[in-house]
Parts: C-alpha cells; structure tokens; sequence
C-alpha cells in the first residue's frame, strides 16, 4: 500500500530525512515514534504529497507523489498536529464542505458527510456546532473531514494530543474500527501506551533515519503470541536451534537469550521447551508476553542503530 524508497528532504540551513526506506502493508496501523526533531512530520507531509522530496520517492498505492498528488490527495487522508475547524459550522455543514473541497458532488455531499458522521459515531451530532464539541468530539470532527472522501490511508499527526484519558480510550477504539473497515494508517504520537492499543508496525525516527533501518513487529499475529526465552549458561547454537522448530519465528536471539513468535498454545510451548531441554539447553525462563512499544522504542534508541 505504501511503498517509500531512499527519501531525503532538506530545509534551508538542514537535512531533516536521510535516505528513509519502508513499507507498508495495506489493512494495519503504523506507529510513528520518535523524539521532537526527528522528522516524525516531515515524513508525514512527504507521505500526503504536502512536501516534495529532494531524493527517493513515495509510492501509495501504486501512484508516485511526485507524478500526480493530486490523485494521492484522493486516496489519501492528513490530520496535522494543528488542525482548525469552522467553529460557527455544524457538524453536518462542516463535513459537506469537506466533501465539497474533495470533489464530491453537490448531490451526493450530504449523504457522503452523513456516512462520515456516523463513521466516527457523531451521527447524533449532526446539528451542533463545533464551538459546542468537547475535545474529544472535535477531534472525531476533524478525522471525519479527513475521510469523508473514503481515502486508503489515513495520517494521523499527533492525534490524542489535549486528550483525557476517556477520550483517548474513544480514540483508540475509533482508529481500529476505521482499520476493520479497510483504512491502512500511519499514527504519530509520543504516548506510547496508548499507541500500544491499536497499533500492529511500529517505525521509530531518530535524527531523519530509521531506527534499525526498518519497522517492527509489534503485535504476534492473530492467533501467535511472543515468547521470551532466556538460557541460565549462553551455548552456541541456541539461535539456529530455534529457527530450526517449525512454526517459530526468530525476531532477536544470541546464545543466551531469544524473543520468538509463534502459535498461541499451550501445548506448542510444552513441546518446544522440551525440545530446547532435550538439545541440552539450559532454559532459566521461558515466558509468553506482549510486546511492549516502550521496551521495543529503548532497544532500537539506546542500542544507537541508526546509522
């Protein structure tokens, strides 16, 4: 869905991306970490067609952003950081312009805008002003402007930023539901925990790069989980011993120690410990987790391996 090759942006006095590559499948949501500074929203405006790269391309769905942005602006939706509203406007009179702007014909504006409400569960709102939405409301406002042309992809830039915990918990369930009815996103965010709610791919920006020159798994699968496996004296062979078991799949290992996938069982992880005893490996814990955004984002950063 999205493709992104060698990219490079300057600015006038700095580099801000240097030669960042990634994909992205189509139906997942990408977190987009990093500290302030690290091209988080560069990248973002790269991806929507705002900016024009000074290498590399971007392709999504097929289209380079460079030939025709114009046809990415319509499979495509952006939610800056700082967004504005019509606050005089009502949700309905909001979403039609929005319609408008995208192309939609004057017949079918209100219908459309009317499918875009209740997308983000404002169906009941359609006559309030946005002067009158709460935080959290006017937040799902403003996402339904930016797919209230039905885009592929939608870019999030900081979008539970001001919001209360109740509202980022709507949130959440708000962007895996647009994610079950097709929408690939990308979401950028410093809050971690909360991006572990919906997230399944993580990209982590550091000084214009990507940390480990590519993203990470974040999520198992459906129907894996992740297994930490840690040996009480290192021995070689341990790692390709482990890639050697079917249905497991290696992300980190060394001779003492291993993070693996694979099938969400009791039984499957019976049989592989007693595989590893058996070789004569000395298992001290073997422990089925989840992931976590923080721990992964520290490993990639304090490991330094942007080049």
């Amino acid at each position: 869905m999205i493709e992104v090759r060698d990219l490079v942006y300057d600015y006038p006095t700095k580099r801000a991306l240097f030669g960042v590559s990634f994909d992205i499948q189509p139906g997942t949501i990408t977190a987009l970490v990093g500290p302030n500074g690290a091209g988080k929203t560069t990248l973002l405006r790269c991806l929507a067609a705002l900016e024009r790269p000074y290498g590399g391309h971007v392709k999504i769905d097929g289209i380079d952003t460079r030939d025709d942005p114009r046809a990415i602006h319509e499979r495509l939706g952006y939610l800056p950081d700082f967004y504005g509203l019509y606050d005089e406007l009502t949700v309905l009179r909001s979403l039609i312009f929005a319609a408008r702007a995208h192309g939609i014909p004057a017949a079918k504006a209100a219908e459309t805008a009317r499918a875009a409400a209740q997308n983000v569960s404002l169906g009941d709102r359609l006559g309030d002003r946005a002067s009158e939405l709460s935080r959290g409301l006017r937040q799902r406002l403003a996402i339904a402007q930016a797919i209230v042309h039905t885009p592929k992809v939608l870019l999030l830039d900081e979008p539970a930023s001001g919001l209360d915990p109740d509202a980022r918990r709507d949130l959440s369930h708000l962007l895996l539901g647009l994610r079950d009815k097709g929408i690939t996103l990308i979401v950028s965010s410093h809050i971690l925990s909360e991006l572990e709610d919906y997230a399944s791919e993580m990209l982590i920006m550091e000084g214009g790069r990507i940390a480990g020159g590519k993203q990470i798994s974040v999520a198992a699968g459906e129907g894996k989980t992740y297994v930490r496996i840690e040996l009480a004296e290192a021995k070689a062979g341990f790692a390709p011993a482990l890639k050697a078991v079917s249905g497991v799949e290696v992300l980190e290992a060394d001779d003492a120690k291993a993070l693996i996938s694979m099938e969400d069982n009791a039984g499957a992880r019976a049989a592989l410990l007693e595989t590893l005893i058996k070789a004569g490996f000395k298992v001290a814990a073997f422990t089925p987790e989840r992931r976590r955004l923080e721990d992964a984002y520290f490993e990639k950063t304090r490991k330094g391996s942007a080049p």
